[in-house]
């Protein structure tokens, strides 16, 4: 991504919503410790919660968050971490909790506010900042979902820009900040030979697949205002169809990615609903917090067009889901066949042509797969792989990398508000407008239902977690 220049001044403080919540404790902390130990934490952290707890509990809460993390390697940086970490407790309904953070800020003038509450809350923090003359010359960062459907993400972005000004507005999405979907963008651009077949003249489909071989993990609640498609699909993987398909930037600098990035969404057609395909894992219904008549997604499978010059009757899959055969993430951008049939072996095959696959996770890699002769007299061959491993060590981790971001107003890693209600509007019409889910068994692929739905096409590449 192209370096952005810094949006204003750097933040002078951090002020952690929902400080005492699941989200701080598995991310939050350990991001915040990984700057301290690299030197780059230096501005007062205050965290704000409803917990009714002391400082004491909420560094105790922090010590045992990194420490459940990795191993504390660094007992000065943890020290210097906690030094800097204050807590207000207080409803954040009432004024008087934003009145003590305004005490607590002191002379700050730059703060910024990352929301790690529920989503119900966003409008009730952003609009108690505003009030209590706490938003100016202040950034917000925003945790995902940004809304749960068109109509409340424009609500949400209202009430934010009523606040802010869009450009201290950093909508997270973490996906956006792992390094091997940072080198999506980077590989597309900065190497000539794909340009010519990037294209719906050479490329025959594309699929994305992120599947966990792991269930809700007692997060049955959570899922059940959620689901697949909300949850990891429209936002996730949309973002990692944008930077596939989107034109080249014009010129150096996040604003024309960004720009690029929701063109894609914006012509992506809407989808229908033989376009989408829900399933279930079994025993779901079991799970605590889960409705016995669910009929909630744990899987999803969907085929995606976008109306664009290059892209015009590409069929793009995606799919995602729990408790499936394994975790792992995974590109495959398949090219068509070549025009002529000249070897024997062309005729039997049906897995022939071939593909640029971008391994996301566990570890990171490309490969190129093509079709290399056998040793002997006969015309046929097998397909290989050309492999590049892109695992390299000390990566900075998504939430380090993003709150370092916000806090110097660098939004390269962040979205637009016109991308988000542009990716709502394709799901839009199926998010009540759908078949029931299929039921599944764990540790399977999904329903039979979703290998129909890219059978036209070949069918699904099955990542492995090697």
């Amino acid at each position: 991504m192209p370096r952005a220049k810094p949006n204003g001044a750097q933040s002078d403080a951090l002020v952690l919503f929902g400080v005492t919540g699941d989200l701080a404790y598995k991310m939050t902390f350990p991001a915040l410790y990984a700057m301290a130990r690299r030197g780059d934490l230096k501005v007062p952290l205050i965290g704000v919660a409803s917990s009714k707890w002391t400082v004491a509990q909420l560094h105790k809460r922090a010590t045992d968050s990194i420490g459940e993390s990795g191993r504390i390697d660094d007992r000065a940086a943890l020290r210097h971490l906690l030094s800097l970490l204050k807590y207000v407790d207080g409803d954040y309904n009432d004024p008087a909790t934003f009145k003590a953070l305004k005490t607590a800020l002191g002379a700050a003038k730059h703060p910024a506010y990352y929301l790690a509450i529920p989503p119900a809350l966003f409008a009730t923090v952003i609009e108690g900042l505003g009030s209590a003359g706490l938003a100016h010359q202040a950034r917000v960062i925003v945790e995902k979902p940004f809304g749960r459907d068109l109509g409340s993400a424009r609500k949400l972005n209202r009430v934010a820009r009523a606040v802010f000004p869009e450009n201290s507005i950093f909508r997270i999405d973490h996906f956006l900040a792992k390094e091997a979907i940072m080198n999506i963008l980077y590989f597309r651009f900065a190497n000539a030979f794909l340009e010519p077949i990037w294209n719906r003249n050479y490329v025959a489909s594309v699929q994305i697949t992120l599947a966990e071989e792991f269930g809700v993990a007692g997060r049955g609640s959570f899922y059940e205002t959620a689901g697949c498609l909300r949850d990891v699909i429209q936002n996730h993987l949309f973002q990692v169809v944008a930077l596939l398909a989107m034109e080249p930037p014009t010129y150096r600098g996040f604003g024309a990615v960004h720009g690029e990035t929701a063109d894609v969404f914006q012509s992506m057609r809407p989808l229908k609903r033989a376009d989408l395909v829900r399933g279930q894992y079994a025993g779901y219904r079991r799970e605590a917090g889960v409705a016995r008549n669910s009929d909630v997604e744990t899987f999803c499978a969907l085929r995606l067009f976008i109306d664009s010059w290059r892209w015009e009757g590409v069929p793009w899959y995606l799919r995602s889901g729990k408790y499936l055969a394994e975790t792992a993430t995974e590109v495959i951008v398949q090219l068509k066949a070549p025009p002529q049939r000249l070897f024997a072996d062309s005729v039997s095959l049906t897995d022939s042509t071939n593909y640029l696959r971008f391994r996301l996770s566990p570890r990171s890699a490309i490969a190129l797969a093509a079709r290399v002769k056998r040793a002997g007299k006969e015309f046929i061959g097998d397909q290989r792989e050309l492999y590049l491993s892109d695992e390299q060590p000390g990566e900075e981790a998504p939430y380090e990398r993003l709150l370092g971001a916000a806090m110097t107003g660098d939004g390269a890693l962040f979205i637009r508000e016109d991308a988000v209600e542009a990716a709502w509007a394709v799901v839009d019409p199926v998010l009540v407008n759908h078949r029931p889910v299929h039921p599944y068994r764990r540790h399977s692929w999904g329903p039979k239902e979703g290998d129909a739905l890219i059978a036209p096409d070949g069918g699904w590449h099955n990542p492995t977690s090697d």
